[in-house]
């Protein structure tokens, strides 16, 4: 609190303050001339204090006397009564008294959204941010203590609008979106096509073949939307086929042959038959891509019709609009924190076990599992308990072990969680050294997430919403 709003909140005090001074130790004459702010107490009433104290406290807070001890009976729900009075030097008792003209210690109050504490338990009541806090000196911690404090994080959640793409699987048409690729070549290409970057993703590369569904890819014949300007991809499987089902694709390219006429090919079945019949030559690469479905036949992901502000819940859909005639989608950029502290957004595409999944809204891979143990896995940190925040928990926002541009980025994540021994010591941790270092002082835990006890492993690619 600055030195302003010190002084502000002095002279609201002083006034109430001298009106209970006056009563007990002046004479009715001598009362009547004690000053109540810039009248004569005789003039306002006896309901000065009562109308002064109301003016300071919120009607949401918990009440200014629950901080403070008082003479018994001049105090009832924490609001003093007209004629009550506060006898010789024992003005105020406890901790937190005043004497005179002096000011209540600054730590006794606090603004925004810290709490007001009763003698060493928390109330269960939140403040709007622009309401006074009073809180007992002795018990007073920083305002993470107990961890009911909320950290207002600025732009937790917002909007990014990537292309879609559309492909074909069993002669219907599939719409994706793509976000990262394990070869520098690829992103490079698709990032360029599509005007919107594909991060590098080298950890990729070492999914094992049940973690991957495939996916053809055509280097000529038809012009089309696909990733090297030719026909749409055509796809294996689709979320409505959880047990095959992948957005990480390794990849088979298809090229039409001399004088063969090309056409669009819909299907697998459709690509076999034209390589049965010398049409085409596949390719298989060593390249796996990052390509997550937002429609498919009989499908699509979860909408949230919310407005995404910064206290927009984590789950109840990962998309806010799909738009196949401007062929763009709009997800939710969660906001956090990268392995040195420097902030990250990431979407949320889908996921494994099925109750995280359905809890977010997006379709669950049951595929994923096999990475719990693999390298194109890496550690994503989310809590428990302590700050309440925009966290998938309810608490502060995750922090990744590596972000866009580090050459162990990838877009799987392992699910770690952190939970603090005695929430009294909560506090924000930005990175990953602070984890490590509130884990050495025995502050903090941390294990492997196992919800509905099986592997947890979710699809987070981080992008930037703002490019």
């Amino acid at each position: 609190m600055n030195t302003l709003q010190k002084r502000m909140l002095l002279f609201a005090i002083v006034p109430a303050v001298a009106l209970s001074l006056a009563a007990a130790s002046a004479t009715s004459a001598d009362a009547a001339r004690v000053v109540c702010g810039d009248k004569l107490c005789s003039e306002v009433g006896p309901d000065y204090l009562q109308k002064t104290m109301d003016a300071m406290i919120s009607p949401a807070a918990p009440a200014m006397g629950a901080a403070m001890s008082a003479p018994e009976g001049s105090m009832d729900d924490g609001h003093m009564e007209a004629g009550d009075r506060m006898e010789g030097d024992d003005r105020m008792e406890g901790h937190d008294r005043m004497h005179g003209d002096k000011m209540m210690k600054d730590r006794d109050y606090m603004d925004g959204d810290k709490m007001m504490k009763d003698h060493g338990h928390m109330h269960d009541r939140m403040m709007d941010r622009d309401d006074k806090m009073m809180m007992d000196g002795d018990r007073m911690g920083h305002m993470m203590d107990h961890g009911y404090a909320k950290l207002l994080l600025s732009r937790a959640s917002v909007p990014a609008t990537l292309p879609l793409h559309e492909g074909y699987f069993d002669g219907e048409s599939v719409y994706f979106v793509i976000t990262d690729s394990s070869d520098p070549t690829h992103a490079e290409i698709i990032s360029e096509s599509q005007g919107w970057t594909v991060e590098l993703a080298p950890p990729l590369a070492n999914a094992p073949d049940a973690a991957l569904s495939q996916t053809y890819m055509f280097t000529n014949g038809m012009e089309g939307d696909g990733v090297h300007g030719f026909q749409g991809e055509v796809f294996t499987s689709t979320p409505a086929m959880p047990d095959m089902y992948s957005a990480l694709t390794m990849h088979t390219h298809v090229t039409w042959n001399a004088d063969t006429t090309p056409r669009v090919l819909m299907s697998e079945a459709e690509i076999m038959d034209a390589e049965e019949a010398g049409e085409v030559t596949l390719t298989e690469l060593d390249v796996v891509i990052n390509m997550p479905h937002v429609m498919w036949p009989g499908g699509q992901l979860m909408v949230n019709e919310a407005e995404i502000n910064d206290k927009l819940p984590y789950g109840g859909g990962q998309v806010t609009e799909i738009d196949t005639d401007a062929m763009t989608v709009t997800f939710v950029a969660h906001r956090g924190w990268g392995p040195d502290g420097r902030t990250i957004y990431y979407l949320v595409t889908d996921a494994t076990p099925a109750g995280p999944a359905e809890g977010m809204g997006v379709p669950h891979t049951p595929t994923s599992a096999s990475l719990i143990a693999n390298s194109a896995a890496v550690d994503l940190f989310q809590f428990t308990n302590g700050l309440k925040g925009p966290g998938p928990l309810g608490f502060q926002p995750g922090i990744a072990t590596a972000g866009p541009g580090d050459a162990g980025y990838s877009p799987i994540w392992r699910i770690h969680v952190v939970t603090w021994e005695d929430e009294h010591d909560a506090r924000l941790l930005e990175n990953i050294g602070d984890i490590q270092a509130m884990r050495t002082e025995g502050k903090v835990s941390s294990e492997l997430a196992r919800p509905m006890d099986s592997e947890h492993i979710v699809n987070c690619p981080f992008i930037d919403p703002f490019q």
